[in-house]
C-alpha cells in the first residue's frame, strides 16, 4: 500500500473548515490557497517593505501627490490607496473575500468609521471589485459595532476584530454583522498572564470563549446557520484550533 503524506493544512480544508490568510505577502496567499484573506495596516507595513512591492507603494504615495492637500492628508489618501493597491492583488490570488481595515483611530468614532469605510468600498468599486468581495474590518468597540450595524443596511459587509468577550460578540449578532474574529490566542495570553499558569487545551480559555460564541451562534442567532462566520484568529496550537470546533 502507498500513503499520502496530508499537511494539517489539507486536513483542515477537507473538514469544510474556511481557511482564511492573514498576511500582505502575496506570495505567502498564493503557496497556501486560502479562500478569503484578510489583512491590517501592521502586515500591510511589513510587506511594504519588501522591495518586490516597491511599485505598490510607489503608486500609493503618486496617486495621494496628484489629489494634493496637505501633507497630512496626503498622508492618509497614500495610506487608505495602499490598502486598495494591496487588497486589489490579493483578490487576484484568492477566490473569495478580502478584509480590509479601518484605521483603528477611528475606533471609538462612529460616524468617521462610515465615512472611512464607503470611501474604502468605493475605491474598490473604482477598480472593478465588487463590494461583495470585500469585508470593512472594524475594531469591535460599542461604536465600531454601531458603524458595522449601518453599513450592513447599506449593503457594505463587515469583519469585526479585536473581538475578546461574549458580550461583545452578541452585540455584533444583534448588529447582523457579516463576520466576527475572536481572538482565541490573545484571550489564552491574557489568562495565562494573569494566572501565571499554562493550559492544556482542552481548557484553554481562548477555546472555550470561542466555543461558547460559536454555540451562540448556531442555537440563538434567527439567521440561516450558513450566515454565521466565525474567523478563529492568532491560535497558539494545532491543537486549540482542532479542538475550538
Amino acid at each position: 500500500k502507498s500513503f499520502i503524506k496530508v499537511s494539517s493544512l489539507e486536513q483542515l480544508k477537507a473538514t469544510g473548515t474556511v481557511v482564511v490568510s492573514d498576511t500582505g505577502d502575496f506570495e505567502s496567499i498564493a503557496k497556501y490557497k486560502p479562500q478569503d484573506a484578510t489583512t491590517n495596516p501592521s502586515l500591510i507595513l511589513a510587506a511594504s517593505k519588501k522591495p518586490q512591492y516597491a511599485a505598490l507603494v510607489d503608486a500609493a504615495v503618486d496617486y495621494a501627490k496628484a489629489k494634493g492637500g496637505s501633507i497630512n492628508s496626503q498622508i492618509e489618501i497614500a495610506f487608505d490607496r495602499l490598502l486598495i493597491e494591496f487588497g486589489t492583488k490579493i483578490l487576484a490570488i484568492v477566490p473569495g473575500r478580502v478584509s480590509t481595515e479601518v484605521d483603528a483611530r477611528y475606533s471609538f468614532d462612529t460616524q468617521t468609521t462610515i465615512e472611512k469605510a464607503r470611501h474604502l468600498i468605493k475605491l474598490y468599486e473604482a477598480e472593478g471589485i465588487g463590494r461583495e468581495r470585500v469585508l470593512i474590518k472594524i475594531a469591535s468597540t460599542y461604536e465600531g459595532i454601531q458603524a458595522a450595524k449601518q453599513l450592513e443596511e447599506e449593503g457594505i459587509h463587515c469583519n469585526l476584530t479585536l473581538l475578546f468577550s461574549f458580550v461583545q460578540a452578541v452585540a455584533c449578532a444583534e448588529a447582523n454583522v457579516t463576520l466576527i474574529s475572536p481572538f482565541v490566542g490573545r484571550i489564552l495570553d491574557f489568562y495565562k498572564a494573569k494566572n501565571n499558569r499554562d493550559y492544556t487545551a482542552q481548557e484553554d480559555p481562548g477555546v472555550v470563549s470561542v466555543s461558547n460564541i460559536f454555540n451562540y451562534y448556531k442555537n440563538s442567532v434567527t439567521r440561516p446557520l450558513s450566515w454565521v462566520l466565525l474567523s478563529v484568529t492568532s491560535v497558539r496550537s494545532r491543537n486549540s484550533l482542532v479542538l475550538t470546533f
